[in-house]
């Protein structure tokens, strides 16, 4: 049976779009936050010389965020507020498309069992704001693949898909925050 969870709200995108930005922002405003797993993995993998990773094992490195992405569902599934996800268990899906990964189906299983709130925020590619570090390696071009298959799977996976604007973090999380009040959600201010 599907668990919903319509307080649980994902803010997606490709890489470099100031998706981590705006979800900082909202957790100074007082906001729960779910950090994103797969900088995490990267991070974990780097320090212990591990193969999942983009870079070298894209399988493993896959089912470890979709393993990871649901410990986080379900960790961040009790709070009785709003949770502001940095990236979804269909971002995991969105990755495996990317990587033309032969076998889906446990991924798009969980990406039905385990939902979050109808309406996801999705930051845009931005090149004015772009970069590249150690743990995201990604050109422009690849950002921009990156937004267009996760727009495509968070729609194919029944979700609202909202743009976000090319704004400042103040801007982006009033924007959030005015929608999903607008949804019925409520928010802290």
């Amino acid at each position: 049976m599907p668990l919903d969870n319509p307080t649980l709200i994902v803010i997606s995108g490709g890489p470099g779009s100031g998706k981590t930005t705006v979800l900082e922002y909202l957790q100074k405003l007082g906001h729960h936050v779910a950090p994103e797993v797969a900088r995490q993995i990267i991070q974990e993998q780097i320090q212990l010389k591990g193969d999942p990773l983009p870079w070298r094992d894209r399988e493993a490195y896959t089912r470890l965020m979709l393993e990871r992405s649901i410990e986080s569902y379900k960790t961040h599934s009790a709070h009785a507020d709003p949770v502001f996800f940095d990236r979804g268990i269909p971002d995991t899906l969105g990755y495996a498309r990317l990587i033309g990964l032969a076998d889906e189906a446990l991924i798009r299983e969980a990406c039905q069992l385990y939902r979050y709130g109808r309406t996801v925020f999705l930051a845009p590619p931005w090149p004015e704001i772009y970069t590249t570090d150690t743990e995201r390696k990604q050109d422009f071009a690849e950002a921009i693949l990156t937004f267009e298959v996760l727009s495509d799977t968070y729609h194919d996976c029944g979700y609202e898909v909202i743009e976000l604007p090319k704004s400042t973090p103040a801007e982006r999380a009033d924007f959030i925050l005015r929608r999903l009040a607008q949804i019925g959600i409520p928010a802290l201010w």
